[in-house]
């Protein structure tokens, strides 16, 4: 019975895998693909440190690779089985649409991929499937995965694109910055040493600082994500933090430099993700983009040449009011197949 893509993706929306919390996805993948013929590999990935991540989980994480027995793929089709918060609850939808966290980001793109590699193992082509956690957060799956290709030729990331090939997708720099000082009562504030003066004036400086544009790619972006700090109004701060995430349009070097200038005697930095802006070529044939969020393609580096193609919009992810068309879920399974057969010839 082939694949109904928009029946898989209600399933999949309706189970939680917030990042750090996969595992419940995963399970559901590797039954659902075994019972599909594929041989299933369980890739497992690390919790990251509770110490230094409030948000770490306890159980287990994996990625899931999907092959038929014994075949090297010539094309992997990849993507995340991670959300950002929180649940949305289950899959809700009408008419038109699908509603709830992941529908196009990426639990409806996975739903899609598998749809679409049904059909050309139907045409016998060598397919694979590789589905990753932690993009939402760090490419940890990815990281871990990209320590054991398997030879394919041609990796095919999904990701809400509108149904375009990207021809570019931007990378990150993700900062955080820590202030420390000496705390005392507020009436006394010369006893004292502000920790989160000494962070907002780092980052007013940092904010300022001109950012890089390219020419039909567009410009750098910074985002303050998370600040935090202090105990009270009547105690002067002895501690305070800020996240910040840049969006990159070039090397990394010269904004880490000036950061790092900016900051000087004021904060501790410490850049705790890297991830390059990647240039990818045009096949004939399909509508292009340029994406100017960051993917796991960087991470993935070693299988094989990278496209970036998915239905969904970037718009509505990471929002409470996610969705995806349903006709658009269901074009890009023959997009999917399309490309796969541009790359083979």
């Amino acid at each position: 019975m082939p694949i109904d893509p928009i029946q898989l993706t209600k399933q999949l929306v309706d189970v939680d895998s917030t990042t750090y919390h996969e595992a419940l996805a995963g399970e559901f993948l590797a039954k659902y693909l075994a019972a599909q013929g594929y041989a299933i590999e369980r890739q497992p990935v690390p919790q990251p440190d509770p110490a230094k991540n409030p948000y770490a989980g306890t159980g287990p994480r994996f990625n899931i690779y999907a092959s038929l027995p014994g075949v090297t793929p010539d094309i992997v089709l990849s993507s995340h089985m991670d959300t950002v918060p929180p649940f949305l609850g289950p899959c809700r939808e009408d008419t038109d649409f699908l509603y709830g966290r992941g529908t196009c980001d990426a639990k409806g793109i996975i739903a899609a991929q598998i749809a679409a590699a049904e059909k050309l193992r139907a045409a016998n082509k060598r397919i694979a499937l590789l589905f990753v956690v932690g993009e939402e957060r760090d490419s940890a799956g990815a990281l871990v995965a990209n320590q054991n290709p398997k030879g394919s030729r041609f990796l095919i990331n999904g990701e809400p694109t509108d149904n375009r090939l990207a021809l570019a997708s931007k990378g990150c720099l993700r900062v955080e910055l820590r202030a420390h000082g000496k705390m005392a009562h507020s009436a006394y504030p010369e006893l004292g040493d502000s920790a989160i003066d000494k962070l907002l004036a780092a980052l007013h400086d940092i904010q300022a600082l001109p950012l890089p544009v390219v020419e039909g790619i567009g410009d750098s972006t910074l985002n303050v994500g998370v600040i935090r700090g202090g105990v009270a109004p009547n105690v002067i701060a002895d501690k305070a933090e800020a996240h910040l995430l840049i969006r990159l349009v070039g090397p990394a070097e010269e904004i880490k430099e000036a950061i790092l200038r900016a900051a000087d005697g004021r904060c501790d930095v410490n850049f705790s993700l890297k991830l390059p802006f990647i240039h990818m070529r045009a096949i004939p044939g399909f509508d292009t983009m340029i994406a100017k969020f960051t993917t796991d393609i960087p991470s993935l580096n070693a299988w094989g040449e990278p496209f970036l193609l998915g239905p969904g919009s970037i718009l509505v992810a990471h929002t409470p009011d996610e969705k995806i068309r349903k006709s658009e879920l269901l074009e890009c399974v023959d997009l999917y197949v399309k490309l796969a057969n541009s790359l083979l010839g």
